[in-house]
Formats: structure tokens, C-alpha cells, sequence
């Protein structure tokens, strides 16, 4: 961290933009900080799942996401940057096997529910996709890495089956979507 905060007001920002790693002004609409921000709200998620009781190989897990989402945070923030590589990736893949290797194969859809834990993985991952197609979006319109990207996409897959691990730690199973319970 260049810049150390003696305030953590410093009015530069009143007239509607901010400042980029790289020192360049955007504005603070721009698909960059909304990618930006899209980064940080699933890490506030994911530090809100970390207040609940989990199993202990998943805490070690969400914490190194948390560490691996500022870094992406800080490659979105400063163009040309690259600090996601194919090793995180690779990591969350292995993870994701050795998660969901124990679970039944999924049959039917499942609700985001069960237990508050599964619930809060859940919605981790819904923001983690929102997070995603952020980057796509910004991918349009400039250059962006394919690792940030990669990543947020195993990332939301693993929230998911975190959802079913958590359910199952809980004492309960999936949470099945009935067709047209309600008809």
C-alpha cells in the first residue's frame, strides 16, 4: 500500500470521481469501479459467512479467498496490473473436487436455504456472479485479464458447493426445488 490514510476523508472524491491504482481519475460510475465494487461486496459476504460456525477446512479456505479477492481487487484497480494467476485458479479447483467428491450428485435444482451458513455461502455466490459479469462487462469496453475472471467463476461454483457442504454440517440436506409446488 503506496499511500497510508492519516483521514479517511480526503474530499478528492466529492465531484463524483476517484482515484485508480495508477493515480488516473475516473469517474466513480465507470465499469471499473463498479467491478471494484461488485469485488468488495463479496468479500464483505464472504467475511459475514466467516462470523458463522463452520467446518474447520472451510475457514482456512474462505479466509485465503478473502486475501485472493483483494488482489484481484487491486489488479482491477490498477489497469495492466496482474496479480490473479492460473495457481489460484487451479487451487479452487482442486477444492471444488475435494468438496463436492463426497456429496450426491445433484438430481434436481436446489433452493438457497437450509441452514444460515448454506444460506450465507448462497448469497456469497449470487454476488460472486454479480462480481463476474461486472468484469465481463468491463472486458468489453477494456482490457482486462482472463485470471480475475477465471477466477470469480470458480469461486461461485465453490460457494455453491460450500452451500451443500455446510447444509450437510448442519444436519441437513439439500433444499430440493419442488416444480410448480405451487400451482
Amino acid at each position: 500500500m503506496g499511500h497510508r490514510l492519516s483521514k479517511i476523508y480526503t474530499r478528492t472524491g466529492d465531484a463524483g470521481t476517484t482515484g485508480l491504482g495508477d493515480g488516473k481519475r475516473v469517474s466513480k460510475n465507470s465499469l471499473r469501479i463498479h467491478a471494484l465494487g461488485e469485488v468488495d461486496e463479496l468479500n464483505a459476504a464472504i467475511g459475514v459467512l466467516l462470523c458463522e460456525e463452520l467446518p474447520e477446512d472451510v475457514r482456512p479456505l474462505l479466509t485465503d479467498a478473502q486475501h485472493d479477492l483483494f488482489d484481484l481487487g487491486g489488479e482491477v484497480c490498477i489497469p495492466g496490473m496482474s496479480m490473479i494467476t492460473s495457481k489460484q485458479v487451479e487451487k479452487l479447483e482442486q477444492e471444488l473436487d475435494r468438496f463436492n467428491e463426497p456429496l450426491e450428485p445433484l438430481k434436481d435444482f436446489i433452493l438457497p436455504g437450509g441452514t444460515r451458513p448454506a444460506a450465507l455461502a448462497h448469497h456469497a455466490r449470487t454476488v460472486c456472479r454479480r462480481a463476474e459479469r461486472s468484469l465481463v462487462a468491463l472486458a468489453l469496453e477494456e482490457a482486462v485479464n482472463d485470471g480475475p475472471r477465471q477466477y470469480l467463476n470458480r469461486l461461485s461454483d465453490l460457494l455453491f458447493v460450500l452451500g451443500r457442504v455446510l447444509n450437510r454440517a448442519g444436519g441437513r440436506g439439500d433444499v430440493l426445488w419442488q416444480k410448480r409446488k405451487n400451482a
